[in-house]
């Protein structure tokens, strides 16, 4: 053996997305942290409904991705720290929001990291959507006694509808599959209504609350139809939350409707990284207290080569689909 050899570098592996519905998981250089970075070695990424427009391939897409790109809800464990890391050590078990977790490894700012305790070791933890659910509903200031409906009963909706019900609102659930209302069903809602027929939805919902409508109507799909609903079944002075991911053109609203009834319309994405933070910390205090369950929400899982399928999935819904997680050990 030549014992001047050039060492072999360490590697890891990472998904790129070569085209529309197309990937390779391809082998990269184990990247270093910088000072103020943490380098994480993936259990698992949850799988976005933000990333079925760019799978799509539109004109503004460019390909290939990065390594690991789009992969934005991943969890693991520390294995490296930069000189200037305090606040985590290797070995600690985390959540992070950090943008290329389609990978065994991922960097993120130690500032983007948030330390999963004990009460949650061996259980998936998908922290950017969690912290989401977390800031959708601050934002709604839901109280006891009030009547919410959500529209659209994905990951987001099943757990909102679950912080809704245990803070003592009625839940009315309006979904299009019969899978999505049993689940809504088993997370607190006092009624299931089929996504279906525009004015239908109005009269049912008309008549549950005997004419006043819903205190908050929580719009959860990202789609026009449901958007108008929305505005439609919220009372005067009601607040409409638009919580779902309108990703794919312009929508029209009907401002009469939102003058006349004096309605606050609340967008509840959020921007700033220390937002998305502080909503990740809020969720794993929250699981970890068992005041919010997403473990029956996880129905599949797949392999980091396996993100094709997760993708087309996510997009299709096949029976009994709510959340995808993707394993990338």
């Amino acid at each position: 053996m030549d014992s001047m050899a050039t060492p072999r570098l360490a590697e890891m592996k990472a998904v790129v997305v070569t085209g529309p519905g197309k990937i390779t998981v391809e082998a990269r250089p184990l990247p270093d942290p910088g000072p103020r970075e943490v380098r994480i070695r993936l259990e698992g990424c949850g799988v976005c409904a933000s990333n079925l427009g760019p799978w799509a391939g539109p004109d503004w897409m460019t390909f290939p991705t990065e390594p690991g790109g789009l992969g934005h809800e991943g969890w693991g464990y520390v294995d490296a720290v930069g000189s200037d890391v305090r606040s985590v050590a290797v070995g600690d078990r985390v959540a992070a929001l950090s943008y290329h977790a389609y990978a065994t490894h991922d960097i993120a700012e130690e500032t983007m990291v948030v330390p999963l305790p004990p009460a949650l070791d061996g259980k998936p933890f998908p922290g950017e959507p969690l912290g989401c659910v977390m800031n959708i509903f601050r934002r709604s200031e839901i109280v006891e006694g009030q009547t919410i409906a959500i529209i659209g009963i994905g990951f987001m909706g099943a757990l909102l509808t679950q912080l809704a019900s245990r803070a003592g609102a009625r839940v009315i659930a309006i979904s299009r599959r019969p899978f999505s209302l049993e689940v809504a069903k088993r997370m607190g809602a006092a009624e299931t209504i089929t996504l279906d027929d525009h004015w239908r939805i109005i009269e049912d919902v008309r008549k549950l609350t005997e004419g006043r409508f819903c205190d908050r109507v929580i719009e959860a799909v990202g789609k026009q139809w449901p958007l108008d609903l929305a505005a439609e079944l919220t009372m005067e002075r009601g607040r409409l939350i638009i919580a779902g991911y309108h990703q794919d053109g312009p929508r029209q609203i009907n401002m009469q409707l939102w003058n006349w009834r004096g309605l606050d319309v609340v967008n509840a994405h959020e921007r700033d990284p220390a937002l998305y933070i502080s909503g990740i910390r809020e969720a794993v205090d929250a699981v970890a207290a068992g005041h919010l369950d997403p473990s029956s929400l996880f129905t599949h899982s797949y392999r980091l080569d396996e993100l094709d399928q997760a993708l087309n999935d996510t997009r299709d819904r096949p029976e009994n689909f709510l959340k995808a997680l993707v394993t990338c050990e």
